[in-house]
């Protein structure tokens, strides 16, 4: 059966690459409440000291992976949009007050971060877009999902350093790059899902 994926084009014009970017903007603003409104309040019980900067299980880094390897760097500005109006629905009123001088410079490393993984990984001949006539091969974007973690890890961890205690620098990190990569591998998940209940309609 013919693959969606290989389908997939660049965007040529406004009315596409509108749609596009609400697409992976309305995604991550779904992956982000999800993650907010139900596994982050579940995850405070048990990490409370970490929990305001990482979760366990990071949807939105699925939307950033999977948006990236379809849409390249077209997908940043809806991620980016999708991340600050996330913040704006889904962050309590005090840990807004503690991330707000920081906010733009985190919400970039994350988008960057997924578009800096996957092109270098691109380049060395690991991965290649959607789109591109070859079979998809999960274990590669899952790959990608990996070191788009680390990237994403050091990254926020460098954004949030004065506020971050220093004893605290690993569980964080460790946070960051499990909570990404889990949140990937649900996001990729749920996709498969979906397309197998559209097929079987």
């Amino acid at each position: 059966m013919k693959d969606p994926a290989r389908d997939v084009s660049a965007p040529s014009g406004a009315g596409p690459y509108v749609a596009m970017t609400a697409i992976v903007f309305a995604a991550y603003v779904l992956c982000h409440g999800i993650t907010a409104l139900v596994l982050t309040p579940l995850q405070a019980r048990l990490f409370p000291e970490v929990t305001v900067f990482a979760s366990l299980a990071y949807l939105p880094h699925g939307v950033r992976v999977l948006s990236i390897w379809v849409w390249g760097w077209r997908a940043v500005p809806g991620l980016m949009l999708g991340a600050y109006f996330s913040e704006l629905l889904f962050t309590p009123e005090a840990a807004s007050n503690i991330t707000e001088p920081v906010l733009f410079f985190s919400i970039l490393v994350g988008a960057l971060s997924a578009l800096i993984g996957f092109e270098a990984l691109r380049i060395a001949g690991i991965v290649d877009r959607a789109g591109r006539g070859r079979r998809v091969r999960w274990h590669r974007i899952l790959l990608v999902g990996l070191v788009t973690s680390v990237l994403n890890s050091l990254g926020q961890s460098f954004v949030f350093s004065g506020q971050i205690a220093p004893v605290n620098w690993g569980p964080v990190m460790a946070v960051y790059a499990f909570g990404d990569l889990v949140g990937l591998c649900l996001v990729a998940l749920a996709l498969v899902l979906l397309r197998r209940v559209f097929q079987n309609r």
